[in-house]
């Protein structure tokens, strides 16, 4: 049966299995336990295993002793590992407990300690060790995604409201990028919710290679993305945006083997030029004009001056219309039809011409032979 109120898991690590022994006999009652003899023992575990919250660790270890397993940890780019509570088993040296102090212990203990004085500084650290946890995951919650680390649309929000007040004092301007991936819904039900934030993922990554220091990137609903650019035109805005578009339109990504027709669109908006006095307007703005843009079709740009919308309608390729019809998405198809009229006509002629299907083309091109209209 799965237990449903796990202990807290402790790594005992210590060279001598007697100590090993003694400390799991002193903790057993209140903690699930592991052991390990050595520092690269103990460093491979902790990376492996999710659960441990605390290390019991003597100083003295063979082949990696503890400082060496405490300076790797608190310098590991994982937080989990970074912030692990290290309660350091010393003797009375000075200079090793100073070292090992430097490095980030978090606290001390004899060999010879009780079991009362041991299960006291294990509760002690972890229980700073939960707040310090929930402390971090609350801040983080308020400004970050913790999954994507882009800002959250609260914090999105405030960062557009303090550019607007600074333009507004200063005589400048602030511009508003909304981003989407188009037809996100029918590429999550074709390739699965883990495809599409992969593919999400991806995105962001790249965005945050190419917008500025002083730009704000975030999250405002679903799947939209929103891009807040200080004293940046709308003219400027409008050709990044349309940058981006058709680095998504010419992306080569492939999912078993079938290249994805990826694209995006967006929507911009600009202080002065929308005459909008408020960050919340700014950004709805933006958001109106990205939907409107989903609805044109997609994969195109629209703002709010004269020649602001860049439209380029992707070709759809027959494998996809053919996977269209089978989801009875026929309207999806229905724009394209000509573009893959002509493209299936060549094929039509070469089977028409190789196997002797004399009908395939005739049925296309010859009225019917009773000079009918074939209607009833």
């Amino acid at each position: 049966m799965e237990k449903t109120n796990q202990l807290p898991r402790i790594l005992i690590v210590d060279a001598s299995r007697m100590v090993r022994a003694m400390l799991a006999r002193q903790i057993r009652d209140l903690y699930d336990y592991r052991e390990e003899s050595d520092g690269e023992a103990a460093w491979q575990v902790l990376v492996l295993d999710h659960s441990i919250k605390l290390v019991i660790c003597s100083l003295s270890l063979p082949v990696l002793d503890g400082n060496g397993l405490l300076a790797r940890l608190r310098s590991s780019r994982l937080p989990r590992l970074a912030q692990m509570p290290m309660l350091m088993i010393a003797g009375d040296n000075e200079e090793a407990i100073g070292r090992a102090k430097s490095l980030g212990a978090s606290d001390f203990i004899n060999r010879a300690a009780g079991t009362s004085e041991l299960l006291s500084r294990v509760d002690s650290l972890l229980r700073f060790s939960h707040v310090q946890s929930e402390l971090k995951d609350s801040l983080e919650q308020q400004v970050q995604n913790p999954e994507t680390g882009l800002f959250t649309r609260k914090y999105i929000e405030l960062q557009a409201a303090q550019a607007m007040s600074h333009a507004l004092r200063h005589g400048g301007e602030v511009s508003v990028i909304v981003l989407c991936f188009d037809n996100i819904g029918a590429l999550r039900d074709e390739h699965g919710a883990e495809i599409v934030e992969q593919l999400q993922k991806r995105f962001v990554t790249m965005l945050l290679g190419k917008v500025r220091k002083e730009d704000s990137l975030g999250h405002f609903a679903g799947s939209q993305l929103v891009v807040v650019a200080p004293g940046t035109t709308v003219a400027a805005c409008e050709s990044f945006a349309n940058r981006l578009r058709e680095a998504i339109n010419a992306a080569n990504v492939a999912v078993h083997g079938q290249r994805l027709q990826l694209s995006v669109s967006a929507g911009v908006a600009n202080s002065p030029a929308d005459n909008v006095a408020s960050a919340g307007a700014l950004i709805e703005l933006a958001v109106a004009r990205m939907n409107a843009a989903q609805r044109g079709g997609g994969n195109q740009v629209v703002g709010g001056g004269r020649g602001a919308v860049e439209r380029a309608t992707p070709a759809l390729t027959l494998e996809r219309a053919l996977s269209f019809i089978e989801m009875g998405r026929e309207d999806d198809v229905l724009p394209h039809l000509k573009a893959l009229g002509s493209r299936l006509l060549p094929l039509l002629a070469l089977l028409d011409r190789e196997l002797n299907l004399g009908w395939a083309l005739g049925a296309l091109e010859q009225p019917p032979a009773d000079g009918s209209d074939g209607g009833n």
